[in-house]
């Protein structure tokens, strides 16, 4: 059977606030967990006030614990934002409170802009510290050996799983360096993604976490009752991103019928390129889109991304989702 995830940023609607973006999450991740979801992970970024996510490893306990089954995790933490020991401190609680339930996604970027990275007090002239850092956040969670000086705790012998994101070749070549599962952005950066798998594939090297490489692709999805429909929840996101890359940030605007009356024809086509790995529309035309795109870059899991305006839409929407994906496992294990 082919796992599916969803991957969650806690989105802040038009009209709403973070309260009740934080809460939606939670309700998010229930209704996931009662559709057969893997894992629900919230990502890091700051001073956006449309994602409520920025205190990741605190809305990680709060889903957590509005749940009972599922894995809860970071998609990711951007490491380079942090000093390793307190990434492996607050992850260690994490697994501590909920045993067997955490992961931990590692990114490199700062999840912001440079005036923002500055604020978080990263180093911004140093050298490249990221495979290190992850090396030595990964130490933390193993077992220490006697007269170890400096442990995280909790967090020592949790063996939190680590997995390494990315939207480059940077990630894939890392994560197969180190024998980690690696998860690629292309929900909005898919331009290398064919490329990224390959190489990471090619080079992974089996380790005492992995013994065969494990790529978990992220995908788009917008379900509706028709393929209209689904265009149209669509456009929040297609919108939200224009926003962002004109220097516009903010909530997540409410959809509308016609992209093409209200955004720059350039920003709205490189939106459009950006958010293109992606299944939208009615149940068979998703179903037909994912089936598209499991055949050709033959995931291990996939993670389901939905920025939708509407809560309960996006909660449909994720339905619709998982029965496509639960059709597409039997069919792949037919085939095989």
């Amino acid at each position: 059977m082919l796992p599916y995830s969803v991957l969650d940023l806690s989105n802040v609607g038009e009209g709403s606030t973070a309260a009740e973006a934080l809460a939606n999450s939670a309700d998010l991740a229930r209704h996931a967990e009662g559709l057969g979801y893997q894992r629900f992970w919230l990502a890091e970024h700051h001073n956006m006030t449309g994602i409520a996510s920025a205190a990741t490893a605190l809305v990680i306990g709060h889903v957590a614990a509005a749940t009972r089954t599922i894995r809860v995790g970071a998609g990711g933490i951007m490491l380079p934002n942090h000093a390793p020991l307190v990434i492996a401190e607050q992850f260690g609680t994490l697994a501590t409170l909920f045993p067997g339930r955490i992961d931990l996604g590692l990114g490199r970027a700062p999840g912001t802009d440079m005036l923002t990275a500055r604020a978080l007090r990263r180093n911004l002239e140093g050298g490249d510290s990221f495979p290190h850092d992850v090396v030595e956040l990964i130490n933390y969670f193993e077992d220490a050996p006697a007269g170890t000086r400096v442990q995280a705790f909790p967090g020592t012998g949790t063996k939190v799983p680590v997995f390494i994101l990315g939207s480059s070749l940077y990630g894939a070549q890392l994560a197969a360096h180190l024998g980690l599962p690696y998860a690629f952005a292309s929900h909005f950066a898919p331009a290398m993604l064919s490329q990224a798998i390959e190489v990471y594939r090619e080079t992974f090297r089996p380790s005492a976490f992995l013994a065969a490489p494990y790529f978990l692709l992220a995908v788009n999805v917008f379900a509706g009752e028709s393929d209209e429909e689904g265009r149209y929840l669509r456009s929040s996101m297609a919108q939200g991103f224009v926003n962002l890359r004109t220097g516009r940030p903010g909530p997540l605007p409410r959809p509308v019928a016609n992209l093409e009356a209200i955004c720059d024809p350039m920003a709205l086509a490189g939106a459009n390129e950006a958010l293109s790995c992606a299944a939208v529309g009615a149940p068979d035309t998703v179903r037909r889109e994912l089936q598209a795109l499991v055949d050709r870059h033959r995931p291990d899991e996939v993670i389901v991304v939905g920025a939708i305006h509407d809560h309960q839409k996006r909660l449909r929407s994720y339905t619709i989702a998982a029965e496509a994906l639960r059709s597409l496992a039997v069919s792949r294990q037919a085939a095989e």
